[in-house]
């Protein structure tokens, strides 16, 4: 495997370089710089994904035919780095990298139509309905009915941690449409209109404050058959291909340099134990040196699987390794900037942030006072939202499952 960027590679940097030069203004980088978590503000991601949709970016890994991008595996990759050392604010994955891959993949030609160019143009905001309250990781335990009624399927039940179910005005869920022999067998993928008569919308207040995730509950829901995608009692088969683009969608080592960069940067400007700069103490950077080993480790081991990709091999259970690499080193990056933060780093000043979303029972002060600088503000609200990264898309102890069944035979 070559590690050096190839010319072509290179110009295409440059490219992405002065695109993003030009197109990130200082609101969008305060929203990515002040992000409390995967999810960004609402508003600044939407608007982000117009910029890049008006310049055909918006969906890069999308077939070219649906509106996706040329390019090579290294070529995404640059992109994904580029856009994380900038300070670009995330796109929702929900709708281009998640569920649009399951519409092209089993989608009819008319769902094809009908959601694609939406999706891209932000018209159509999906959020997943997945997790049910006695189905998390074992998500082949779900309940939630969909009985059939000639055209419809009626569908009664609940989905929780749903992200951004007030914003989304389109929901993917898994509904359980009959009983087999095996619990994978019998469940379908349908797609519903949040607006539908039956829907409600509870707000979860998370450990942060921040109200981005919800309960959703379905009465007597009705959704028409021609919204199921894939076929009725094999929505698993969907659920599958879908996780795919869940667990292993991103790349992980950009995002994570990045926050061990500005972490050595934030350290140096605050007294550690000694009275001199943090950074200077032999305990915290040993801790921090072997957070940007790990890293760069990972980096490393996502062009390894990059590479497998662009030449046609099968890279195995890689998704599954590298999510639990990357999301619990997010969490040690995490640990370390809370540590960095000190004091001021245990004060609640959500105002100083850019949520995914509102702040439950927080009145900011009347003259914007913030104790401290705005990353010590920030650091709590990180550190408590990135404690979910090793349950959700499947748990860590799932993932390690996964390996296991895949590599060792167990």
């Amino acid at each position: 495997m070559d590690l050096d960027w190839s010319p072509t590679d290179l110009a295409f940097r440059d490219e992405v370089r002065r695109f993003l030069d030009e197109n990130l203004t200082p609101e969008l980088r305060r929203a990515g710089r002040l992000a409390t978590s995967v999810y960004p503000d609402h508003e600044a991601s939407m608007e982000w994904q117009r910029i890049l949709h008006a310049r055909g970016w918006a969906a890069p890994a999308w077939p070219v035919e649906h509106g996706g991008c040329d390019w090579s595996m290294a070529q995404h990759y640059i992109f994904d780095r580029e856009s994380t050392r900038a300070g670009a604010p995330m796109l929702s994955p929900m709708g281009i990298r998640m569920v649009a891959h399951a519409i092209i993949a089993f989608g009819t030609d008319e769902q094809k139509a009908s959601f694609l160019p939406r999706i891209l143009t932000g018209e159509v905001f999906f959020c997943q309905g997945y997790s049910e309250p006695e189905a998390g990781s074992d998500l082949a335990s779900l309940s939630m009915a969909a009985v059939d009624d000639g055209d419809d399927l009626v569908c009664t039940g609940s989905k929780i941690w749903t992200t951004h179910a007030t914003e989304a005005n389109w929901i993917f869920c898994l509904v359980r449409t009959s009983r087999l022999a095996r619990k994978q067998q019998g469940i379908t993928f349908v797609l519903i209109p949040m607006d539908t008569p039956g829907i409600g919308v509870r707000p979860l207040v998370m450990t942060s404050g921040e109200q981005v995730q919800n309960q959703v509950f379905f009465d007597q829901v009705r959704v028409p058959k021609a919204n199921v995608l894939g076929r009725i009692d094999d929505g698993w088969t969907v659920a599958k291909y879908l996780l795919n683009f869940e667990r292993g969608g991103a790349a992980y080592g950009p995002t994570l340099q990045v926050m061990a960069e500005a972490l050595a940067t934030q350290a140096g400007e605050v007294a550690g134990p000694n009275g001199r700069a943090l950074l200077d103490d032999p305990a915290f950077s040993a801790k921090l040196a072997d957070a940007r080993i790990r890293a760069d480790v990972l980096e490393i081991l996502e062009y390894r699987t990059m590479s497998a990709i662009s030449h046609g091999r099968d890279p195995g259970p890689a998704a599954s390794t590298l999510k639990i690499l990357g999301t619990e080193l997010s969490q040690r990056l995490t640990e370390l900037t809370l540590e960095a933060a000190g004091p001021r780093g245990r004060m609640y000043q959500p105002h100083a942030a850019m949520p995914g979303g509102p702040v439950a029972d927080h009145r900011p002060p009347a003259d914007g006072y913030l104790g401290g600088a705005d990353w010590q503000a920030v650091a709590p609200l990180r550190y408590l939202n990135d404690r979910a990264g090793s349950i959700y898309a499947g748990s860590n102890e799932i993932q390690r499952n996964i390996i296991a069944k895949a590599t060792l035979g167990l």
